[in-house]
């Protein structure tokens, strides 16, 4: 049984035709009716839903977003994915789980009501702070000193009482931390799968790019052939491994890695039952011709050497336009997306994201020739401003 759960806060339409193309069934919620506009899409009660998956084996689930995580748990406890789901959301257990893999490796868990508690002198600076169960890089602060720890401590504090208003406690939660070594090395982000036999499938990999050392955004993701073909060996290995250790079967998911100038590869974190948010794993159709859905649910494998076999050095870019911090929303009369969209050398599609409710205004995808890399490193450390109409 091939099943999807659709959520807030993004469907986009390959997803969707996906969805109708293949009959798959989806769960009829209110997502489901908001954030589509097919008519033919099949949909399922709870009990249906719920029922279908209790009478197979080993099911396959694919949600877009982890605002679904709460139905699931909810619903699905007679299955072993509540259980998977919080190995892989509450970053403190899942480094346990892993621990045999990097027993070196220095992480804390620590409660909100106790960071005040911790001796900032004894702190092994430099290390990063983010909440246990989170995403999409909210309340996340690197700590270089203990100056700066109890800034980090005050700005927490604010930041803490949105997190419970704008997510479910099963996707991003304030009451618990963890602090941990900084990872060195160029971050990459992994669509991947493993099939019904414990076999790490690998769809996507995105290199996360950067504008300084302090930057924690999530601005420009690029693939190309090269990304590919440097990592998909060495990452296979370490998904083969961790897999083994959690007995993963039948499971999508979204995980990030640092990687270090020795090729050592460190997991950041892992988002459970999706591949990248906001249907942003999309780029794979665009750089490769690779229907991750249904990659995932007809359990079909990339064959990477033909796919690159002909490509280029081209880059395939994905871009999350943010607001300036500095400037009030309601200041903002309305977003010049023609100007946005053509300063991509060869724009692929632009979504366009109700900045007012999300802080984010598009989501650009985007094809550059190498000769034009600049393009995207401008793009990185821009403010954005230019394409805002005050």
């Amino acid at each position: 049984m091939k099943m999807i759960i659709l959520n807030q806060p993004y469907v986009s339409q390959i997803l969707e035709d996906t969805i109708a193309q293949n009959n798959y069934p989806v769960l009829n919620n209110t997502a489901s009716e908001e954030l589509t506009t097919r008519k033919d899409l099949p949909l399922l009660s709870d009990k249906a839903f719920t029922e279908a998956i209790r009478n197979k084996k080993l099911p396959l689930l694919y949600t877009n977003s982890e605002d679904s995580i709460e139905w699931i748990t909810q619903n699905l406890r007679f299955t072993r994915l509540p259980e998977l789901i919080m190995v892989f959301k509450n970053k403190a257990r899942f480094r346990e789980r892993i621990r045999s893999m990097y027993p070196d490796f220095f992480f804390k868990e620590v409660s909100f009501e106790k960071l005040d508690q911790l001796r900032s002198q004894t702190l092994p600076y430099p290390f990063i702070i983010k909440p246990s169960v989170g995403f999409f890089s909210i309340g996340v602060h690197v700590v270089n000193n203990a100056s700066e720890w109890e800034k980090v401590v005050a700005k927490l504090k604010s930041e803490t009482d949105s997190l419970g208003r704008n997510f479910p406690g099963e996707v991003i939660n304030g009451s618990n931390f963890i602090l941990e070594e900084i990872i060195p090395g160029d971050e990459y982000a992994v669509d991947i799968y493993y099939d019904k036999n414990g076999k790490p499938v690998i769809l996507n990999i995105l290199k996360h790019l950067f504008s300084s050392a302090e930057d924690v955004s999530d601005r420009v993701y690029i693939t190309s052939k090269q990304i590919i073909e440097e990592h998909i060996e060495s990452f296979t290995q370490f998904l083969s491994k961790m897999g083994d250790l959690i007995e993963l079967r039948g499971f999508p998911m979204h995980i990030e890695f640092r990687v270090d100038s020795n090729n050592h590869i460190i997991p950041i974190e892992v988002n459970p039952m999706r591949f990248a948010g906001w249907c942003v794993t999309d780029i794979a159709w665009y750089a490769f011709g690779i229907n991750v859905y249904e990659f995932f649910l007809e359990q079909k494998q990339p064959d990477w050497n033909v796919i690159l076999k002909d490509k280029n050095d081209d880059i395939f870019s994905m871009v999350v336009a943010d607001l300036p911090k500095d400037i009030p929303v309601d200041n903002i009369k309305k977003i010049d997306y023609e100007k946005f969209r053509t300063y991509f050398e060869d724009p692929l599609e632009l979504r366009k994201i109700d900045y007012k409710k999300h802080g984010v205004f598009a989501f650009q995808f985007a094809r550059t020739s190498y000769k034009n890399r600049k393009l995207l490193e401008d793009i990185l450390q821009s403010d954005l401003k230019e394409f805002l109409i005050l």
